[in-house]
């Protein structure tokens, strides 16, 4: 390795359900954060680790941006734009396949008051033909002098080494902020915990989208087992019998599904237990803002 390192922020940055998560695990080459069809899956930031050669390239991935109305949203949406200050470059990523382009064309207006480098990134460009995905990039390229346009497909990892080749001169010399073989500042506590939320969206998906939190109550880990313990909070007594399920095939289903995905990250036997606890007003609860590293407003 160079002895002159290089380290440096991308925030990706764009639309609910644009493909924000979906680029981050490809770009890191793991899953870290969860992804799901349902808008606002992602609640904060979550942060990965790229390393070629000498550079650390460090990918912020943010909660989808919209018009929050609760201080819950609004949070969120806080939490996204302070990602994008903190970076050195921001990826906009849009979903070439989107005909209602309103959200995304908010997005971009207060980008245009951000002071530092904008890439468009078109996603899902395998879903186009070649000419409608041309048109596009010159109707959103006549709306911003964007540093650089970038045509991806996250999902299907199509575009997505050239977009990681491209950024990394852009990172400033600076030693690196984390240690060579970390993929993300995650705990695998906490991925855990992301990793049965996203069980409970599938399996629950129509009823209770947003009501649910998922918390790592204990984790003890030996040689090849660990042993977990989660609470599910939910806001009403009725929405625990949605997650039970009948004769408890649910939630039965729900831990099966996170428990298998854990063993295939961690590489170990994993007994998980989950417990479902009512909390109505878990979305007004400081500690909870605080251990997702949201800000709390009055």
């Amino acid at each position: 390795m160079s002895d002159v390192q290089h380290c440096g922020y991308a925030a990706i940055i764009g639309a609910p359900n644009a493909g924000k998560s979906t680029l981050l695990n490809t770009l890191v080459g793991s899953k870290i954060a969860i992804v799901t069809p349902k808008v606002q899956t992602t609640r904060y930031k979550i942060l990965g680790i790229v390393v070629k050669e000498h550079t650390q390239l460090i990918l912020i991935d943010t909660p989808g941006i919209f018009t929050p109305d609760k201080r819950f949203e609004k949070a969120m949406v806080d939490s996204a734009w302070s990602g994008a200050n903190d970076a050195d470059v921001v990826l906009f990523l849009v979903d070439a396949t989107r005909k209602n382009e309103s959200e995304s064309l908010a997005i971009l207006e207060k980008l245009k008051t951000i002071s530092k480098p904008v890439w468009l990134v078109l996603n899902k460009i395998d879903e186009l033909e070649k000419t409608s995905l041309l048109e596009l990039a010159k109707r959103w390229s006549d709306r911003f002098a964007f540093e650089r346009i970038m045509m991806i497909s996250a999902l299907r990892a199509k575009g997505t080494s050239d977009l990681i080749e491209k950024l990394l001169p852009l990172m400033p010399k600076q030693p690196w902020m984390y240690p060579e073989e970390d993929l993300g500042t995650q705990s695998m506590r906490d991925i855990a915990a992301e990793i049965t939320r996203e069980k409970l969206f599938l399996r629950v998906h129509q009823e209770l989208p947003y009501s649910l939190h998922v918390e790592t109550e204990s984790w003890e880990e030996s040689e090849r087992l660990i042993k977990i313990r989660q609470i599910i909070y939910t806001q009403r007594e009725s929405h625990k019998k949605i997650i039970l399920g009948e004769k408890g095939q649910g939630i039965k289903a729900i831990g099966m599904g996170s428990r298998l995905e854990i063993e295939a990250q961690t590489g170990k036997k994993v007994h998980l237990e989950l417990f479902i606890k009512v909390r109505e007003n878990w979305k007004e609860d400081r500690e909870i803002y605080s251990k997702l590293g949201l800000e709390y407003k009055e």
